[in-house]
């Protein structure tokens, strides 16, 4: 297959989010004298916050829930674990997490080598992300590999979301490329690669977890190195 256009994902395929996440809230538990609130325990925190946020982003995926509820509701109903109801408190610990993340530049293993290797091989790089406009952007570029990348599609700039067939469609609109020469690269087996699969697009499931489920992908691998293997 004479792929041209490659669409990847960007928060756990590319970018480290829970490498990333975890740094950006333990500078919230500080900034913002977490322990003061009650909350005087910063890996329970953690392992909360991460639980509410994928049930709440699932909440979100499927329309039941709107962005600006989104961000600082997952720190409420952490909170609340603490027995904290500051709604205030919840609403400033939203807007700073979203300030301090991007900021944060874990890659996986081999991001660079391989985004050097492809634009090398002059493939089209492109993102569809489920992530916000503004944030994704200053991620990319603090992480300087904002410039490999020709068209970055968000949920936010395309009004919808991975899985759904309207952001695949709307990336291949915005990119001009064809179904058969293009190929979507995620570690999300429900929401990249069933996504795209649903939209007739090729796979690459990203398997960085070594999940032992099956995974119908048109290729797996799982080390970003192993992509150009393929590519």
């Amino acid at each position: 297959m004479a792929y041209k256009h490659l669409f990847f994902d960007l928060d756990h395929t590319l970018w480290d989010f829970d490498t990333n996440s975890r740094e950006a809230l333990a500078d919230l538990y500080q900034s913002l004298s977490l322990p003061d609130h009650g909350i005087h325990d910063f890996d329970l925190f953690h392992k909360l916050y991460l639980g509410h946020n994928e049930r709440l982003w699932e909440r979100y995926r499927k329309g039941l829930m709107k962005v600006d509820e989104l961000r600082w509701k997952r720190m409420a109903v952490t909170l609340l674990e603490f027995k904290n109801g500051d709604e205030a408190l919840a609403r400033q610990m939203g807007m700073a997490f979203l300030e301090i993340l991007p900021t944060k530049t874990a890659l996986f293993p081999g991001t660079v080598t391989l985004l050097d290797y492809l634009h090398d091989k002059k493939y089209f790089l492109h993102l569809i992300t489920n992530g916000f406009e503004k944030t994704q952007h200053h991620k990319l570029k603090m992480a300087g590999i904002d410039r490999y990348f020709q068209e970055v599609i968000t949920s936010e700039g395309s009004n919808s979301l991975k899985p759904h067939r309207e952001i695949f469609d709307f990336a291949l609109a915005k990119t001009g490329a064809a179904i058969k020469e293009s190929v979507m690269i995620g570690d999300s087996p429900e929401v990249d690669i069933l996504g795209a699969a649903n939209a007739g697009i090729d796979q690459v499931y990203v398997n960085h977890t070594r999940n032992i489920e099956p995974v119908r992908a048109t290729y797996t691998v799982h080390s970003l190195a192993e992509l150009m293997e393929i590519f």
